[in-house]
């Protein structure tokens, strides 16, 4: 039982007396000693979950600008031109979408970081079960009744709902902006997000007034219903409390109604600095699934497409900007995903079909910002088929935020995520061990004979460690894992049987302490 839940319960009605130095638990209760045993320092950090659904094209989005030519002859007809991609600071080989000038000041300023080709192994190309394993952090083959962040929740707030809300945790544990809470927030028995449909019904619940009913007895009844509806939330008094303490301050929002992403992120910046406790909150943005107009003919740089990242970057900023003016900007850390990214090759009717891996974008004050991977490797002749492979599995993000951003034990860890994945370095610990080392020599990473027949040598330099060697087809799927094994520090060879392999393209993943490589061979 962790310290802050042994209190708790010792401080309940009934509960039996606990000494502590001589004196009564009970008699202690509002003493400042109580407080500070059960903190970490982690307690007032909040995450914000932002799900683009549809599926994002994660190539029109980070675009590798030193791949151009690839790109042009896979998917001229929905490229954006080069002339236009927002090059980022420090490196001339990846830009953004035209449409992302906010986020790329952001960047620039050290407040993103972009995670490549996140993705997971064996994908699924339907919607609702690529989303399902996004929500659940589950494996392709496997099905889940929990969601990932319900799962930690429900270590966090033991026996939820029974007893809550109460003195220690008077606030909701999720909040989800939206008519119906994510099967993320699920946790083994109980959702535990609260949902507020809708920024309309936000700010009339926080007026008191609902949406006019007809002037008849029916009317009048639905009237009643609703206000009963709001009157019997459990945690309706404190965020109404928390939403009337608090102004937004930036005034880089749109006008409301324009951006529903900038809406709703909106009301989680008043939340928040209304002194809300909640640390989770999720919010959407939908229309990503392009298989057609996705761009306009002749002006690529417009359209569907455009206009979505516009709303993205747009919202973000101005949220960012006002979580700075509100003064807790450093208590919070954003997170984009989607269900997956779209085909390498565009179609013919200026869209782009339900692919694989994609970009992530996480945000704040306190992200390690940067690029995080390496451009994905766009082949000069791909077929239809072809997908961008998994650079990192979306459970080492999870992972990441779980452990660095919330303080989570390895114990509670393995409760959540259900296996061990490595941890990733956009976000530190509050008191980091060491400095971060590079363990592969990436420039050292290298396939030969390439291309290939019966054999391929796998020759990399590592400081030494724990290594895992996968080896994708051109589609994205894993076919195996090559070689997991504790390497010495120095130059090593692995020797990849490729005779059963039919010719194409491979891609072999190197992953060593969270820091992952990955290159390709050829099949003859």
């Amino acid at each position: 039982m962790k310290r802050r839940e042994f209190l708790r319960k010792s401080l309940a009605a009934g509960a039996a007396p606990v000494i502590l130095n001589g004196f009564p638990v009970k008699a202690l209760a509002n003493h400042p000693i109580v407080g500070f045993l059960g903190k970490t320092g982690y307690e007032d950090r909040v995450l914000v979950i932002i799900q683009l659904n549809g599926g994002n094209d994660g190539i029109n989005t980070v675009l590798p600008l030193d791949q151009y030519s690839n790109i042009m002859n896979v998917r001229s007809n929905v490229a954006i031109a080069e002339n236009k991609v927002l090059k980022l600071n420090g490196t001339n080989a990846t830009g953004l979408h035209p449409a992302m000038t906010e986020l790329r000041a952001m960047y620039d300023s050290g407040k993103v970081s972009i995670v490549q080709s996140v993705g997971y192994p064996n994908p699924d190309f339907s919607h609702f079960r690529s989303t399902d394993i996004w929500l659940t952090a589950s494996d392709s083959n496997q099905f889940l009744s929990s969601g990932w962040m319900g799962r930690y929740l429900d270590i966090k707030f033991p026996d939820y709902p029974t007893d809550y809300p109460n003195t220690e945790h008077p606030d909701p544990p999720a909040i989800q902006i939206g008519a119906m809470v994510s099967p993320a927030l699920q946790g083994h028995s109980h959702s535990l997000g609260m949902s507020i449909t809708d920024p309309t019904s936000f700010y009339q619940f926080v007026t008191g007034t609902v949406d006019p009913a007809p002037a008849t007895p029916a009317g009048h009844e639905l009237t009643y219903v609703r206000l009963v509806a709001q009157q019997t939330q459990a945690y309706s008094a404190v965020v109404k409390n928390a939403a009337t303490k608090a102004s937004n301050l930036s005034t880089l929002y749109p006008t409301a109604g324009q951006n529903t992403l900038a809406d709703q992120l909106k009301i989680v910046a008043q939340l928040i600095a209304g002194g809300l406790k909640t640390q989770v909150y999720m919010v959407s943005l939908g229309g990503f699934d392009t298989h057609s107009a996705q761009v306009v003919a002749g002006a690529t740089e417009t359209g569907t497409h455009a206009t979505l990242l516009s709303r993205i970057s747009v919202a973000v900023n101005a949220f960012q900007d006002d979580l700075q003016k509100l003064g807790v900007a450093d208590r919070v850390l954003g997170m984009t995903f989607s269900e997956f990214g779209r085909r390498i090759i565009s179609n013919a009717s200026l869209g782009t079909d339900h692919g694989t891996a994609a970009p992530l974008f996480l945000f704040g004050s306190k992200v390690n910002g940067g690029i995080y991977g390496t451009n994905p490797i766009i082949p000069s002749s791909p077929t239809v088929n072809d997908n961008i492979p998994m650079q990192y599995d979306f459970r080492s993000v999870y992972t990441t935020v779980l452990k660095n951003w919330f303080g989570v034990s390895d114990t509670e860890l393995s409760q959540t995520m259900l296996k061990e994945f490595p941890v990733l370095s956009f976000v530190s610990p509050l008191n980091p061990t060491g400095i971060s080392e590079q363990y592969i020599d990436v420039n050292s990473v290298t396939a030969y004979p390439n291309p290939c027949r019966e054999h391929t040598q796998i020759r990399f330099t590592t400081q030494g460690g724990l290594l895992r060697i996968r080896l994708f087809d051109q589609f994205g799927k894993l076919l195996n894992v090559v070689s997991e094994a504790t390497y010495t520090s120095g130059t090593h060879d692995v020797v990849l049987n490729t005779a059963q392999l039919p010719a194409g393209l491979y891609y072999y993943q190197l992953q060593m302490d969270g820091e992952q490589v990955m290159k390709t061979f050829v099949k003859l």
